[in-house]
Formats: structure tokens, sequence, C-alpha cells
């Protein structure tokens, strides 16, 4: 490989530039979605990160200056559910204050978006996504683990567009055993709105779960079913490493997007990394491992030194986990990886 050590934008080993960085700034949530944090696997007792092993704003913004230097522009405020952690605003606007950051987004569940959308908007927050995998009560509850809410998050969304954000997306993910059902009612909410919906494939994300690849409802299968009620028509994606392949409706009615993890990886354009609440970088939402960064802030190393350290590892990044997957081992034999509420999806 090329000697990059000088080389301010680096690439990993397949020649991947590092733009985009998920931030994860809680492990905690308020839901229990069946396919990130199942109510039976993490309960009352299990072991959150304290206050002083979740990075402080200041430290987060420590490290997004270094991550800005080696070529990152974006920013997703992940968890957990991001809003669970205290004056989020705050650390907002102090990002949109780092040179060479241009775009920053969050994803949450939206419970509690309609208390802070206006003033997060306030503080340049530019996009939200929300995450909504049922709209009946009863299908909403079982996937998220007992909320029967639905209507708190369509009310957070409301508050989001009337806070002035002109870009939101509705995240769902599709369990074949579950809310395939609710695909239809979901597009009829949004058609029309300018709200993007994107269908991701259940995906073997960390391993609480309890993936099975019977519950996964592949893309092209859930493209000829929308097609069977609507007409529908794929279109470019906007920029390079986007993950969701775009479609719009004949007729006028807007777009909706497909993530398709499981039938169609797509590694190789990736130029994600993702930062825990605690501090550990890693580069592959499958990752079984991560560089710990906090016990470099708090130890007294140099900003030069952090800086080197997060080139290094995404010199030496070659995920393609998606692409490689079982790599001809059964599921038990897959190394443990890392939780999905961890580092944000």
């Amino acid at each position: 490989m090329t000697d990059q050590k000088n080389h301010a934008h680096p690439v990993d080993q397949l020649g991947r530039p590092m733009r985009d960085l998920r931030l994860s700034v809680i492990d905690r949530c308020n839901f229990r979605c069946t396919y990130c944090m199942p109510a039976e696997e993490v309960g009352a007792d299990f072991p959150w990160l304290g206050k002083n092993e979740r990075l402080s704003f200041d430290e987060m913004i420590r490290l997004v200056t270094q991550f800005s230097k080696l070529g990152v522009e974006k920013i997703r405020l992940t968890g957990g559910e991001p809003l669970l952690r205290k004056n989020l605003a705050d650390l907002v606007k102090r990002l949109n204050d780092v040179p060479g950051i241009r775009d920053i987004a969050m994803t949450t569940n939206g419970i509690l978006l309609s208390r802070h959308a206006r003033e997060l908007r306030a503080a340049g927050l530019d996009r939200v996504t929300v995450s909504l995998d049922a709209l009946s009560k009863s299908k909403f509850r079982e996937m998220n683990g007992g909320f029967d809410c639905p209507n708190q998050v369509l009310e957070g969304i409301d508050a989001a567009k009337d806070a002035g954000f002109e870009h939101i997306k509705v995240n769902t993910v599709v369990r074949r055993d579950m809310n395939l059902g609710e695909i239809v009612p979901i597009i009829e909410e949004f058609r029309g709105t300018r709200i993007v919906v994107r269908f991701i494939e259940y995906m073997d994300v960390g391993n609480v779960n309890h993936w099975e690849r019977d519950q996964v409802v592949p893309t092209a299968e859930l493209i000829q079913y929308i097609s069977n009620h609507w007409k529908i028509e794929p279109v470019a994606k906007h920029y390079a490493g986007e993950v969701a392949d775009r479609y719009k409706f004949s007729d006028g009615g807007g777009e909706i997007g497909f993530v398709s993890s499981i039938s169609q990886p797509f590694c190789r354009p990736c130029n994600r990394s993702r930062l825990s609440a605690d501090g550990k970088l890693y580069t592959c939402l499958f990752a079984t491992e991560g560089t710990d960064l906090r016990s470099l802030l708090r130890d007294g190393s140099s900003d030069g030194d952090l800086h080197e350290r997060i080139r290094q590892v995404w010199c030496d990044r070659n995920d393609q986990y998606s692409q490689t997957r079982w790599g001809g081992k059964t599921k038990k034999e897959q190394k443990h990886k890392i939780e999905m509420f961890y580092i944000g999806g």
C-alpha cells in the first residue's frame, strides 16, 4: 500500500476515505426494539455506562476536530437514544464550530423529539432521521418492547417539520414475522409529504437480537410488494457512499429508499467511522473490537497523538463484513460483535 504518513486525508486498505462519523452520545435507550436491544436480553440490571465513563462534550469536540482534519465532513448523532443525553443542543452548537464539519444529522426513535426539535434546529442540526417500524399500536408495541405510542413519534415528526427541518427521513426495519403488513400504511402516511421512508433489511448486528435469516425480507421482495400498490422506479444516488438505493413514485408522490446490507451488501464505498459513547473507535457496524481513544484523551496525550492514532486505525482498516459475512463459518462460529445500541446504526 502507498505510504500515507503525511497524507492529510488518508484512505484505508481498500482505498476508502473517511468522510462520515457516527457519534454515539449515550448507550441507553427508552425502547427495547427486538432487532437492537430486546427487553429479555437488556433488562433493568444491564450495566450501562456511568457518567464518568462517557465522553464529555469537551472530549467529543476534541476528537471530532481531529476526525475533521482527517477528512470527516458529516456527523450523525446516535445512541442508544441520543435525546436521552442532557443538553444535546449545546453539543450541536459546538460541532457547528468545528472547521470542516458541514453537515450534522441525528437518528432518534422520536418519542422525545417534540420537546427538543426547535432547540436542536436553532443550534444548527441539519437533518433528522426517525425510526418508526409500525403505525398500529399492537405492532409498534411488539417491535419496540412494549411502548404503544406511535402517535408520539408522529408528533415528533410534525414538530421537526414545524421547527424548520427540511430533510426528514423515516427508517423502518422490516421483520417478516412482525411488521411486513405495516409497509403500506407507513408509505401511505408519508407519501406526498417530502418525508422519505427507507426500508431496512433486518441485520445481524450484535448478538442479543437472535437474528435469523428467514426473518429478513430482501429488498427485491419489498420492491415487488410495494409495486403491487404503486409504480416505482429507481433514481440515482445523491453521492458516492450513500447506503440507500433510491426509488421514486412514478405519479410524483415522492421517494422511498432501501438499505440492503444482507441481500445487496455495500461495503465497497463505505466511508463511515463510529465513535462509541465511551470513546472507542470502530471502523464497521459489525465490528468485534474497537480502539480506545478515551484513554489517550485522559492520559495527557497531545492532539497530534490523537490525530496519528485515528489516522493509523483508518489506514489499517479493511472491513467488508457484509460482503464476506459468514466466510464459510456458521453463525455460532462468528466472533462476538459489538451491539448496535453501543455504536449506533
